[in-house]
């Protein structure tokens, strides 16, 4: 009984195939659709370490990624290597990380970006700095708003993308802001604020 896997599809609970044959039959799949066999250390692996196939070398279970799909718990290559293999799985699939980012996480690609720059002039919609990089969406709905610099991108992410404390935001500046106010032409006078307290000497 112990030459079997369990199977409790089956009538007697147990696997048509031996262990030995359901491993030779797994590998011959695994060849078949071009999967190359699995590579192990040609030297024992001390406790709490691990083989990377990629570099070929031992190296310490903390120099690899934690994961549930493996029996050990860890992936198969060390930290380097499985950054270095997903990075390449990203441009052999999308053409670049960036593309892949713009996909996953907006799913627009490069060209509609480059599209929606475009529209706005090269220029962040909101301050209109030049070449902004960063996409805004709609939190709850995941729609495209428009491309934005990194600060105004963070500030709206700062206020939660809340009109009322944008709005309030605003409200606040207006009336703590010193402000030059034109009496008479080439003539300026400084109105300062009527909340808040001067800064010290000392500032």
């Amino acid at each position: 009984m112990t030459e079997f896997h369990r199977n409790v599809r089956r009538s007697d609970g147990l696997a048509f195939y031996c262990r030995q044959c359901a491993a030779q039959r797994s590998e011959t799949s695994r060849r078949k659709r071009g999967i190359k066999e699995r590579r192990q250390s040609p030297v024992p692996v001390p406790d709490g370490s691990k083989w990377c196939p990629s570099c070929e070398e031992i190296k310490p279970l903390a120099e690899f990624t934690r994961t549930k799909a493996k029996r050990d718990g860890y992936h198969s290559y060390c930290l380097p290597c499985h950054t270095a293999k997903g990075v390449a799985s990203k441009v052999r699939h999308h053409g670049s990380t960036r593309e892949y980012h713009l996909r996953h996480r907006y799913g627009i690609g490069q060209a509609e970006f480059d599209e929606l720059l475009a529209e706005q002039g090269g220029v962040c919609a909101i301050c209109g700095a030049a070449d902004p990089q960063h996409v805004d969406h709609d939190h709850r709905t995941g729609w495209v708003r428009g491309i934005l610099c990194f600060n105004c991108n963070g500030g709206l992410g700062q206020f939660r993308d809340d009109p009322v404390l944008l709005a309030n935001a605003i409200t606040y500046l207006k009336g703590t802001t010193w402000r030059r106010a034109l009496i008479h032409p080439g003539v300026y006078r400084i109105s300062s604020s009527t909340r808040g307290r001067p800064p010290s000497r000392s500032s």
